[in-house]
């Protein structure tokens, strides 16, 4: 009965549209009250789960996407990108990826990249031609990579989420593989589609202008290395690099790019503070949410679920994926990586998987979430910059998500794709 009042309040929250945050409190609130437990152990766990150092990293990274975001080097990454694969039939397609994948690991936020780079590109790609849906298309599913390439926020979440133990060094190194490879066979999917509607290449500027347009974007560029930089080498903590990557992002944006003005600067504070509060709510409450799913064993019982169906790994992963694909869809992101973790990681380890892999694997399917009806945040942002409706950018996305599919498979069945990196430059 506990159970169905955890899960029935927590869906009854998002059916009648209460935040999320507030539904998974309300839900671990009533359960505790159910259960006669003394309501300051809710608030205790509450404390104990935004208590944790590591945490104190993202509100740096977000500040740093925030200024990143107003401060001009998106703009900087796209003349870089354009320049240097613009060449190629549909080049803007492809411009729009590789800047995905540049600014992707400098915010490692979808939700920036998609407000960034699709301002910019979607735009301009309908200027050239360009038809609305495979802007937004390119736009929306090559940001998601920001979620999968370091520095990521989220990992850091998947970290805290797994209670402790788990390395955000380890988790950095194994997500630059698979990110690379979401980019690529997105720029495959995107050169396809390209080639069948008979889009066109930009002219090649000539390398002066590639030199110049990499010379001119590098110092934003270099906001990455300083942040995953200072983690790999181990000369700083996870903390002490966001604070290092934002302090430097400022210095870029309103010293050397001088675009971060005095009102945009306020707008960029307001909006790091905002979804660094949203966040942190959400930690909290489902960090008591999180002793409750602990209390009742729902890892137990959903692996016995599982192996009812069945007991081979191969079946397992693929049912685990797919559960986490359907979630993505219709839940956000920070708040399935807190809730899904604590059940799907002890079945994933039991059928040896790593909890470094299955961090990966959930970063994956939680960023298609992203960009997949009906609350696909990334997709709701691209459809509002190209003027489309929704349904037009789903009629003609599948090319993208079968790119994506096909990525996220090989990384779930490869090991070795995310685990080389962390075994052989982050200890085993």
């Amino acid at each position: 009965m506990g159970l169905t009042i955890l899960f029935g309040v927590f869906f009854l929250g998002l059916v009648i549209g209460a935040p999320v945050a507030f539904a998974v409190g309300l839900a671990a609130l009533f359960t505790f009250m159910y259960e006669g437990l003394p309501l300051f152990v809710a608030f205790q766990r509450m404390l104990s789960g935004i208590s944790v150092f590591s945490l104190l990293a993202i509100p740096f990274f977000i500040f740093a996407g925030e200024l990143m975001l107003h401060g001009g080097i998106s703009a900087r990454l796209v003349r870089f990108a354009s320049a240097a694969v613009g060449r190629i039939r549909g080049g803007l397609g492809l411009v729009n990826v590789s800047s995905s994948m540049l600014f992707g690991g400098i915010s490692g936020s979808a939700v920036a990249d998609t407000s960034a780079l699709g301002s910019i590109l979607i735009p301009a790609m309908k200027e050239k031609g360009y038809d609305a849906d495979y802007a937004v298309n390119v736009t929306v599913t090559s940001s998601i990579a920001g979620v999968v390439i370091p520095p990521s926020h989220n990992m850091i979440l998947y970290a805290v989420a797994a209670g402790g133990g788990i390395s955000v060094t380890q988790l950095f190194l194994a997500g630059l593989v698979p990110g690379v490879m979401m980019c690529l066979a997105l720029a495959i999917a995107a050169y396809w589609v390209a080639v069948k509607r008979g889009y066109g290449a930009e002219s090649f500027p000539g390398w002066q202008s590639l030199v110049i347009s990499l010379a001119v974007s590098l110092p934003g560029l270099m906001t990455a290395v300083i942040i995953v930089g200072g983690v790999l080498s181990g000369i700083l903590t996870v903390t002490e690099s966001g604070a290092f990557g934002a302090l430097y992002a400022l210095v870029v944006t309103a010293l050397v790019y001088r675009e971060l003005s005095w009102s945009t600067f306020k707008q960029a504070v307001a909006q790091a503070v905002k979804t660094t509060s949203l966040v942190m709510i959400l930690v909290g409450c489902a960090s008591a949410f999180s002793y409750l799913l602990a209390l009742y064993d729902v890892p137990s019982l959903v692996v016995e679920a599982l192996t009812a169906i069945s007991e081979n790994p191969y079946v397992i992963f693929l049912m685990l994926n797919l559960v986490l694909l359907v979630l993505g869809m219709i839940m956000d992101m920070a708040a399935l990586i807190l809730i899904c973790t604590p059940i799907f990681l002890p079945i994933a380890m039991q059928f040896g998987m790593s909890p470094v892999h299955f961090g990966i694997v959930l970063m994956m399917n939680l960023g298609i979430g992203l960009c997949t009806p009906p609350v696909g945040s990334c997709l709701f942002v691209g459809c509002v910059i190209g003027k489309i409706k929704l349904e037009q950018a789903v009629k003609t996305i599948w090319p993208f998500y079968l790119a994506l599919f096909i990525a996220l498979m090989l990384v779930t069945y490869v090991p070795f794709l995310s685990m080389a990196l962390p075994n052989e430059l982050g200890g085993s």
